[in-house]
C-alpha cells in the first residue's frame, strides 16, 4: 500500500510527498486530486484527520485509511516500547505543541503558525522508525491504525451530524419550561417555579441558581443540609422541596439543552458536535462540545431519523470485564464470558453464588475496592480467577511504585509526576502525602491498562463497521448511505435506509467479533451486542425494538 503525504504550504497550496517525489497541488484542486488518487487504495499521511479531512467531505471525498501524525506521535511518545530519541529531530518540539484542530467551518487552516507548514513525509519516516524498531512494532502498528481510522470515523459524524427533530425539541422545552424567554430571562414555568420557592423559604429575593444563597435561604427556614444536591434534599421534610427539586430538574433543562442549544449546536436537522478522539489518558473520546458522547435522557426523543431511515443502536455487553478476560488470558473467565451476560456466567460456573456477588467482585477488581462485600469478593474471586484479577493487582502495583503501564496494543499511561492528579506545587515531603497519591495513581493504572484496551477494542470495531458499512452499497457521500452518527465507548449509532437496517444489525455484530478476534487472537472472547432498530434514539433498547 502506497504511502501520500500531504503538507500544508503558504499560498492556498499543499505539498505531495510519494515515492520519493514531490509536487503541489492547489487547495481548491486537492478533493478532485484526493478523489483520483483514491481510486489506488493509498494510505493518506498528514498532521492532523480534523483538519484536512472536512474540507475533503465537503466536497463529497471520503478516503478509507489515513495516518494521523498528530495522534500517532502522541501514542509513541508515551508507549514504553518506543525509544523516544527515534522521534527527535527537525520540527519535533513543533510536532509535539500540536494540538487537535478546532475549527467549524471546512478549511485547511489559517497559514499564520509555523505548525502549519510542517513536513508531514519528514516526521512520518520518524515515526515508522520508531515502530520498527520497537519489539511490540505489530501491536504498535494496528493501534496507530486504528487510532487513525477513529480520527476519520470522527471526522465523518461530525460531517455527517446526527439527525436531529428541532420541531420536537422545542415542543419538549415548551410542554415543561413554556414559551422561549427573551434572552437573559427565565422561561415562564421555571420563573413560576422559582417563584414558589421564594414564598415557601420567605426569601422574596433569592436567586434559587446561587448555591450559597439557596444554601443560606434554606438554613434560615430550619432545614440544616451541608449541600443543595437532590439526593440530600430528599431526606428533608418540607414543602420547599418538591418545588426545588422540580426547579433544578428544570433549570438543567434550560442551561444544557434548551434553546440556546439548539441555537449553537443544531444546523440543517443535524445536531453537529464535534469529536475528539483520544480525549483522555486512556484513548477513550471527548466531544468539543453539546454533550455528544451522551445524550440526555429529556431530549433524546428529538434524535429522529430521516423518513424511510432508521437509526441501529448498538451496545456491548460487560465491555471491561470481558476485555480484562481476553488480555490477561484467563480462560475460567473467557468462559463465563460466554454469551450475553458474563456475570450471570461466573454464577453458573460455581464461582459466586448471585450475580451481584459477580459484579462486585469484578467491578471492585478493576477499581480497586478494598473493604466491605466488594473487596471480600474480590478476595474470593482472586483465587478462582488468578490471571484476571492478577493483570489488574500487577497494575496497580506498578502505580504505586511510581511505574509506567500499558495496555494491551501498547498505549502508555501518564507517569506519576504528570498525572492526572499532580499538583502544579512542589512534590510534598510529607509521607502520608505521598503515600496517598501513590494509592490513587495505582487505582489509576489499575483501571487503565483494562479500560485502555477496551477503547483499543471499540476503535477496531468502528475502524472495521466504518468500511463495512460503506461496502454495504448506495451512491455518493457517506451521508448517503448507512453511517455512523455516534460513538460512545461501548454503543455505536448508524443512521441508515430502513431496507438495510437488517444488513446493518448484521454487519455491526460482525465488525464486533472482528475485533475480539483482532486484540485477543490466542484467547478469544465473545462480545454480546444488543440492538435495536428505531426511529427515535429515546426507543433504544426498550422491549419489542
Amino acid at each position: 500500500m502506497s504511502r501520500v503525504h500531504l503538507s500544508r504550504l503558504p499560498g492556498e497550496r499543499a505539498l505531495v510527498s510519494e515515492g520519493g517525489g514531490t509536487h503541489e497541488v492547489a487547495l481548491a484542486d486537492l478533493p478532485a486530486f484526493v478523489a483520483e488518487r483514491e481510486k489506488d487504495g493509498p494510505r493518506w499521511v498528514w498532521d492532523d484527520t480534523a483538519r484536512w479531512s472536512p474540507p475533503l467531505l465537503a466536497a463529497g471525498v471520503r478516503v478509507a485509511r489515513c495516518h494521523d501524525l498528530r495522534l500517532s506521535r502522541r501514542l509513541l511518545a508515551r508507549a514504553p516500547a518506543v525509544d523516544p530519541a527515534l522521534l527527535a529531530g527537525v520540527d519535533a518540539e513543533l510536532w509535539e505543541r500540536l494540538r487537535p484542530a478546532t475549527v467549524t467551518e471546512p478549511v485547511l487552516f489559517d497559514g499564520h503558525d509555523a505548525a502549519d507548514h510542517l513536513r508531514a513525509d519528514v516526521e512520518d519516516e520518524r515515526q515508522l522508525a520508531a515502530i520498527d524498531a520497537s519489539p511490540d512494532a505489530a501491536r504498535l502498528r494496528l493501534l496507530v491504525a486504528a487510532e487513525s481510522a477513529g480520527a476519520l470515523a470522527a471526522a465523518e459524524m461530525t460531517h455527517a451530524g446526527v439527525p436531529w427533530s428541532v420541531d420536537l425539541h422545542e415542543a419538549l422545552l415548551a410542554e415543561r419550561l413554556g414559551p422561549r424567554p427573551p434572552r437573559g430571562a427565565r422561561p415562564r414555568l421555571l420563573a413560576e417555579c422559582a417563584d414558589d420557592v421564594r414564598r415557601l423559604l420567605g426569601a422574596p429575593n433569592l436567586n434559587p441558581d446561587s448555591h450559597p444563597e439557596l444554601l443560606a435561604a434554606l438554613r434560615r427556614a430550619g432545614i440544616e443540609v451541608v449541600d443543595t444536591r437532590a439526593l440530600t434534599l430528599r431526606t428533608v421534610d418540607h414543602p420547599v422541596v418538591e418545588p426545588l427539586l422540580r426547579y433544578k430538574s428544570l433549570a438543567h433543562l434550560f442551561s444544557t439543552n434548551g434553546w440556546a442549544w439548539i441555537d449553537e449546536w443544531v444546523r440543517d436537522g443535524r445536531f453537529r458536535p464535534v469529536y475528539q478522539p483520544a480525549g483522555s489518558a486512556t484513548g477513550r473520546w471527548a466531544s468539543n462540545g453539546g454533550g455528544a458522547l451522551s445524550f440526555p435522557v429529556q431530549v433524546r426523543s428529538a434524535a429522529v431519523a430521516d423518513e424511510g431511515w432508521v437509526l441501529v443502536v448498538a451496545d456491548v455487553a460487560q465491555l471491561e470485564p470481558r476485555v480484562l478476560a481476553g488480555m490477561s488470558g484467563d480462560r475460567a473467565l473467557a468462559r463465563a464470558a460466554r454469551g450475553a451476560d458474563l456475570y450471570q456466567g461466573m454464577v453458573e460456573a460455581g464461582a459466586v453464588a448471585t450475580r451481584q456477588h459477580a459484579k462486585l467482585g469484578l467491578l471492585g477488581a478493576m477499581y480497586g475496592a478494598t473493604s466491605g462485600e466488594s473487596g471480600r469478593m474480590v478476595a474470593e474471586l482472586t483465587r478462582r480467577y488468578p490471571q484476571a484479577f492478577g493483570l489488574v493487582e500487577e497494575a496497580a502495583r506498578a502505580g504505586e511504585r511510581g511505574q509506567v503501564v500499558r495496555t494491551l496494543l501498547g498505549r502508555g499511561s501518564p507517569s506519576l509526576a504528570g498525572s492526572w492528579d499532580e499538583s502544579p506545587e512542589a512534590p510534598p515531603t510529607d509521607l502520608a502525602v505521598l503515600d496517598r497519591r501513590r494509592r490513587s495513581f495505582g487505582r489509576f493504572t489499575r483501571n487503565f491498562v483494562v479500560q485502555g484496551t477496551g477503547a483499543e477494542w471499540a476503535l477496531c470495531w468502528i475502524a472495521d463497521l466504518r468500511n463495512r458499512l460503506w461496502r454495504l452499497g448506495g451512491d455518493g457521500a457517506p451521508e448517503s448511505r448507512p453511517h455512523l452518527v455516534l460513538f460512545l465507548h461501548d454503543e455505536v449509532v448508524v443512521h441508515a435506509p430502513a431496507g438495510l437496517a437488517d444488513a446493518v444489525a448484521v454487519e455491526v455484530t460482525e465488525a464486533a467479533a472482528t475485533a475480539g478476534r483482532l486484540l485477543f487472537r490466542e484467547h478469544p472472547v465473545d462480545f454480546p451486542l444488543s440492538v435495536s432498530v428505531v426511529r427515535s434514539y429515546a426507543d433504544a433498547g426498550k422491549p419489542g425494538t
